[in-house]
């Protein structure tokens, strides 16, 4: 009996060493295997603290330029296909789900980038094949930044999702919620970037 209490009252203690040995193992291959990191910004500096009346809307009373700001992404994750960036404010009240400004999916893995003013309708800049979903406008193209006067700044959202296949299958004129929904079941990595405007 004396043996077997001896026995148990070592075997704690070392168990104890051993789980922190596998712990402190697999930090250690955690901190040294390298991993990507997917980053979404815009080269308009101005853009993160307060949208540019250029990238703001020209309905609702607002009188901006209405122009897709430049985006570009780096660190997409390994086996990327296509990607999808979408422009969407959780803060919009007059709709309990958001608001959807922009999507633009069946973005070859080659690119990188959009430059200013890609999200026109009918857009000639975007590259062959690459679809706009219908924003809540109703409009297949993007429309910006339009909050109601008074409220505070809202957080406009830009996304880019890494997919691992070529194109969404989704009708034309997809919704930015069908089009997400459907790219999640295909996500690889994500990466957001967030502006902010109020009036």
């Amino acid at each position: 009996m004396l043996r077997t209490q001896t026995v148990i009252v070592f075997s704690v203690p070392l168990l104890m060493i051993i789980v922190a040995s596998i712990v402190c193992v697999s930090t250690a291959q955690e901190k040294s295997a390298p991993k990507s990191k997917f980053v979404l910004s815009s080269p308009d500096t101005e853009l993160p603290a307060k949208v540019p009346e250029v990238y703001t809307a020209n309905v609702f009373g607002c009188t901006g330029g209405n122009m897709s700001p430049p985006l570009q992404w780096t660190g997409a994750p390994a086996g990327t296909k296509s990607f999808v960036v979408t422009l969407f404010d959780p803060d919009e009240h007059s709709d309990p789900s958001g608001w959807w400004h922009w999507i633009v999916y069946n973005l070859p893995a080659s690119v990188d980038k959009l430059p200013k003013g890609a999200g026109v309708e009918h857009s000639a800049v975007l590259p062959p094949g690459t679809m706009q979903g219908r924003t809540d406008l109703g409009n297949d193209a993007y429309h910006g930044p339009c909050p109601d006067k008074g409220e505070p700044p809202h957080r406009y959202t830009f996304t880019v999702y890494a997919l691992s296949v070529e194109k969404l299958d989704v009708p034309a004129d997809s919704s930015g919620a069908m089009v997400v929904s459907t790219a999640k079941e295909h996500l690889l990595g994500k990466a957001v970037f967030i502006a902010h405007y109020g009036r």
